[in-house]
């Protein structure tokens, strides 16, 4: 089963359950889809569709071997190959980034940040370098790195990302809160923290006015 035949709502989930299951894989050496959709609140069918896509179906009564499901959903994800990335934007988000190493359990590795201020290039964050803009296109052909990474205020993120696709940038995570132009054959995922903030703070709006302290 190739990933373009799964659905992009089950390619969400499923970086969830792995999440979950290895961090009970020490305690549960089979673990049931009912098990797990318990675990999460969710419907029991979905997580049974969601993993018969990438694992097959699980054995009667003893579920799935979870280390064999860890291993079939880190195959479906891609997680046990390398995906170099780089990052551009070495703020406050960028240096979150860099300094997260949950990256790692999917196969991502930031391999070096590029900033503007030239009061931060040059100096390391999180053991990752960091260079001047004026490197990008030179470490993305060095590296074949095809993943870049945006954490730049939003006037800047365009022109990053131009410069993205310029060095043969592929796949592109924007944590900057723009709609990006790109070519068709540049994927763009957004990470916008406001829009999230904003659907919260509506919600926690609604919630006070139909249930006033």
């Amino acid at each position: 089963m190739q990933t373009k035949d799964i659905s992009l709502p089950t390619l969400r989930r499923l970086p969830v359950y792995l999440h979950y299951l290895n961090a009970i894989k020490a305690e549960r050496t089979n673990i049931s889809a009912t098990a797990i959709a318990s675990y999460f609140g969710i419907n029991d069918v979905q997580v049974r569709k969601d993993l018969a896509i990438v694992s097959g179906s699980g054995r009667p009564k003893t579920g799935y071997v979870t280390e064999e499901l860890i291993a079939h959903i880190q195959a479906c994800l891609n997680c046990n190959r390398e995906t170099k990335a780089i990052l551009v934007g070495a703020g406050n988000i960028g240096k979150a980034l860099l300094a997260y190493g949950g990256f790692d359990d999917f196969g991502l590795r930031i391999i070096a940040a590029f900033d503007s201020d030239e009061n931060t290039v040059g100096k390391p964050i999180s053991g990752k370098p960091v260079y001047s803009m004026d490197e990008l296109g030179r470490i993305c052909r060095l590296e074949n790195v095809k993943l870049g990474i945006i954490a730049v205020p939003v006037q800047s993120a365009q022109s990053v990302c131009d410069e993205l696709v310029a060095c043969g940038i592929r796949a592109i995570w924007n944590f900057a809160p723009a709609i990006l132009k790109k070519p068709e054959t540049v994927l763009i995922e957004n990470e916008n923290l406001a829009s999230s903030l904003a659907i919260l703070s509506r919600h926690i709006g609604n919630v006070e006015k139909e249930n006033p302290q």
